[in-house]
């Protein structure tokens, strides 16, 4: 059995995504659990975990409603907010694993590192939620200013910090090696393909792939599809079969973690102690 960590639903006519501008226009459409089950139908793909696509409280709480295999949902809360803790209650559970804020949109690279956004991740820590990375190299420094000023928390790294595969990107693995210090932040093995352009195939995916996994174990690793974005490289089955073919030197037991037991361990048994 597999747990998607790392994958999104949006209809585009209920709210607007700043993001989707023309370079994405073929998953400018709505994508609901219909899609996603058909997406998942041939593969080893149980539960999953969606994630926030806009700062929108009202797309967390559409996701909150939607069916299986959606097991978990990473929400949008304004952290910055002086009552986040009162909003974070009223948001509905146990559904709701996690919080993300698109920080690598945000005009200061500094954002993650303000007094408000600490204080509103010591909120999430004191709700028994998670907070996803979605950061460059721009924003690393600050998110390991956040991950350090808040040591109580878990913090899960998206799409392993984003190289640029493409181009190369040589201060990657140092970046790396210093979220992976920290023994509370654990790393998405996600939307690589998209990261290394539509020329993915010819590019070192799979190296990016084992170097992620390598550097924080697979005890801390996890696999997400990043679908629909995926579907701007290729189809959800090939996106897996990618990561599994990538990561095919681990034991069972390691790609039993990195497809299964640490989404469940960092994800789902936290949803699982708040029923």
């Amino acid at each position: 059995m597999i747990i998607d960590a790392h994958h999104h639903l949006w209809d585009p006519a209920d709210r607007p995504y700043p993001w989707m501008d023309d370079s994405v226009v073929p998953i400018r459409r709505r994508f609901d659990v219909d899609d996603l089950r058909t997406a998942t139908r041939d593969t080893d793909v149980t539960r999953t975990i969606v994630v926030q696509a806009v700062h929108d409280p009202g797309e967390t709480a559409w996701l909150l409603a939607q069916p299986a295999p959606v097991a978990g949902v990473v929400g949008w809360v304004d952290l910055t907010a002086p009552d986040v803790a009162d909003r974070l209650a009223t948001i509905a559970r146990p559904r709701l694993v996690g919080i993300r804020h698109q920080a690598q949109d945000e005009p200061d690279p500094e954002w993650l590192a303000r007094p408000g956004v600490v204080r509103g991740v010591h909120a999430l820590a004191a709700a028994g939620l998670v907070f996803d990375l979605l950061v460059r190299g721009r924003e690393h420094r600050a998110a390991l200013a956040l991950v350090d000023a808040v040591p109580e928390a878990s913090f899960v790294l998206d799409h392993a910090g984003k190289p640029t595969i493409a181009s190369g990107d040589p201060g990657w693995r140092e970046r790396m090696r210093d979220l992976a210090a920290r023994p509370n932040v654990v790393c998405k093995v996600s939307g690589l393909l998209t990261e290394a352009g539509p020329d993915w195939r010819r590019q070192p995916v799979a190296r990016y792939a084992r170097q992620a996994v390598e550097t924080f174990g697979p005890d801390r690793s996890l696999f997400g599809s990043d679908w629909p974005v995926s579907t701007l490289a290729t189809d959800y089955a090939d996106t897996l079969r990618t990561t599994q073919d990538a990561l095919a030197d681990l034991t069972p037991d390691e790609r039993d973690a990195v497809f299964r037991g640490t989404a469940e361990r960092v994800y789902l048994a936290r949803a699982s102690s708040q029923t």
